[in-house]
């Protein structure tokens, strides 16, 4: 699957679900916000959560169109997570804005009040659809 077919099953999609890897290999999945801008897909999460700190130890990841809930409704791709610059993160969070609107808003409140540093992540997709229906060991 090329990159531009493996992005156009997020089109118009809320969520995506992000596996990121313990050291053990272990995935770990979660259901995400993104937006996408020129060809790259975007996610935010706490600077010090365990995503961001799996991301940290392992950069490649699987994503993944799926339900709030985290339901996949689409298929895995593999991706490389890299933590963007703070221009960039501006940037983007402006998207997310405008993507997301009043419950980016109501989290940004709650975020400030609690003093919640947030990290951005750009996610370059490689070309190659990954089957993962049941989540097992990432040996990489």
């Amino acid at each position: 699957m090329e990159t531009s077919v493996a992005l156009k099953q997020f089109a118009n999609q809320k969520y995506l679900n992000l596996e990121t890897y313990r050291r053990n290999g272990q995935g770990v999945r979660t259901p995400v916000w993104f937006v996408e801008h020129e060809g790259k897909l975007y996610v935010r999460t706490g600077a010090n959560s365990g995503k961001a700190k799996r991301i940290r130890n392992f950069p490649q990841v699987q994503i993944a169109p799926c339900k709030a809930q985290g339901e996949v409704i689409g298929e895995w791709v593999k991706g490389t997570a890299r933590r963007v610059d703070s221009q960039k993160a501006e940037a983007v969070n402006r998207l997310f804005s405008r993507k997301y609107g009043l419950q980016k808003v109501f989290f940004d409140v709650v975020g400030r009040l609690q003093k919640f540093e947030t990290a951005t992540y750009e996610i370059l997709i490689e070309n190659q659809p990954t089957p993962n229906e049941s989540g097992g060991n990432h040996s990489g």
